[in-house]
């Protein structure tokens, strides 16, 4: 077989197999030429001599990320292992005969291959060990694995696998048994690979998905397409994704809550994970989507993150955006002590604000046109019977703000105001404007003579109308610049302090 590399400047190295010693780790296989290779775990049990193995070229006594290897059959069809540096894998998609597979995009890869092409069949009998002409009736399914029911809610899976895993671990079980526990876990407690599993109970031919996305070392059998661009995998040998340990702290409000779980994403780290009511301690349902916002409590988040990614088009590319997506198996929470009761008061809130919602409502229209003072906007909720305690500035907020921004801004403000749906700040030496939104930057103005000639104009002029200058808008109001929010909050108040001083 003929490779051709994919990077003019990286040589290849294709040779026969002479000798294979296993007793070191890792094992080391001989070349026809003498040259010593460390073999990768995946592809070490599979080498044999007399085998021809092709990979890069440099640093050939270290080991591979990418390998193809080549055996001879006695019927003299060749057979061919590839080990892989897998990237995203994409949807399933059919083929001229209404076959699905996956493709799995090859990272850097110098054999020359761009894909694996995988037939959902392979997914099926690997992932989630699906055999074809299996009796259906024979089968340990993952919820028997588990000692659950099919119909068990999130919350009773999670204490399933805690309690089977406790007792593995007393028994002093074998570690396949408690490597099969935490790969069930891991498929049942994520929603959409939970629907994928069930409905190849109710059908063992259904499309089936690659978990988690890919990324990883894949080591496949299979052949490489004519041009050697493409590899037909037959069976998946083995998979290895990439890991990452990870310990951040994420507002609990950027949580999207279901029936027993929640999925939180946070944008700045491109991280999601799901949680469910036996790691909050609480029952959570889609209600508290109406008053997350009103929520200020952070969790605390250690897990092990796999890559994922989707492709997206943003103006006329179309690009990949990865994320890393916790393994349910891997996710520790901590949680405040005081959980329960800012849950509590945050439901109160939103009561009250359902209590008041006529008089938010004419405090909303008089914003839509003129700035008020934060005293001023007191004053008239007092006016419109708004109990005293009321927190005003929620009028505005949104669920994916991060409160960082607003609090920084207010402990050095001079005065607040309130404007549609933003915060404008009148601090010693500027007026910096923000909106309580995902994704807006802070505008900065030089102070002006006169805070409420600013207003006057501010109030009639659009942000588009400041960045481009249309009739000199961001002279007259003094405009220093916008800062981004960005993925790094202290970096944000940084600049803030060299714009304003």
């Amino acid at each position: 077989m003929a490779f051709t590399s994919s990077n003019s400047s990286a040589s290849l190295c294709q040779e026969r197999v002479v000798r294979v010693e296993r007793q070191q780790d890792p094992a080391t296989c001989v070349l026809a030429s003498q040259t010593k290779v460390l073999l990768p775990r995946l592809l070490a049990p599979h080498v044999v001599v007399g085998d021809e193995i092709a990979f890069p070229a440099a640093s050939t006594e270290t080991a591979r990320t990418e390998i193809c290897l080549t055996k001879r059959s006695v019927s003299g069809r060749s057979q061919s292992l590839y080990l892989a540096p897998a990237g995203h894998v994409s949807q399933p998609k059919q083929d001229k005969r209404s076959q699905y597979f996956v493709s799995a995009e090859i990272q850097h890869s110098v054999l020359g291959f761009s894909t694996v092409v995988l037939p959902c069949k392979t997914l099926r009998e690997y992932f989630y060990r699906f055999g074809a002409g299996e009796n259906r009736s024979d089968r340990r399914t993952l919820y028997d694995t588990l000692g659950i029911p099919a119909k068990a809610s999130f919350p009773e899976i999670r204490v399933a696998f805690k309690l089977r895993r406790l007792e593995l671990q007393n028994d002093g079980a074998p570690s396949e048994q408690r490597s099969a526990l935490e790969r069930a876990f891991n498929l049942l407690a994520h929603p959409e690979l939970r629907a994928c599993y069930n409905a190849l109970l109710a059908d063992p031919d259904a499309v089936a998905t690659f978990p988690y996305g890919g990324f990883g070392s894949l080591l496949v059998e299979g052949e490489p397409s004519r041009d050697c661009k493409s590899f037909f995998a037959y069976r998946i040998v083995a998979f290895s994704p990439e890991l990452h340990r990870r310990r951040f702290r994420v507002p609990l409000r950027s949580c999207d809550f279901f029936d027993g779980s929640a999925l939180c994403r946070d944008a700045r780290r491109k991280v999601e994970f799901w949680i469910d009511s036996a790691m909050l301690g609480m029952v959570c349902n889609s209600t508290w989507n109406q008053w997350k916002h009103l929520l200020r409590t952070k969790i605390e988040v250690a897990g092990t993150f796999v890559q994922t990614g989707k492709y997206r088009k943003r103006g006329g590319d179309r690009g990949l955006v990865i994320w890393e997506t916790a393994l349910p198996s891997r996710l520790q929470i901590k949680l405040p002590d005081d959980l329960q009761q800012q849950v509590e008061a945050a439901r109160a809130s939103h009561h009250r604000f359902g209590q008041h919602s006529r008089a938010l409502e004419q405090i909303r229209l008089r914003l839509e046109h003129h700035a008020l003072e934060k005293a001023e906007l007191q004053r008239m909720c007092s006016e419109l019977r708004i109990p005293g305690d009321f927190d005003i500035t929620q009028i505005s907020w949104r669920a994916d703000y991060d409160p960082f921004f607003y609090e920084q801004l207010a402990r050095r403000a001079r005065r607040i105001y309130f404007f549609r749906d933003e915060y404008i700040f009148e601090l010693e030496r500027a007026v910096v404007a923000e909106t309580p939104q995902l994704g807006h930057a802070t505008y900065v103005f030089s102070r002006p003579r006169s805070m409420g000639t600013f207003l006057a104009i501010y109030t009639k002029i659009a942000k588009d109308d400041i960045r481009h200058n249309r009739d000199n808008a961001s002279e007259r109001l003094g405009f220093v610049g916008r800062i981004i929010h960005g993925t790094n909050p202290k970096a944000w108040l940084e600049e803030i302090r060299q714009r304003v001083g």
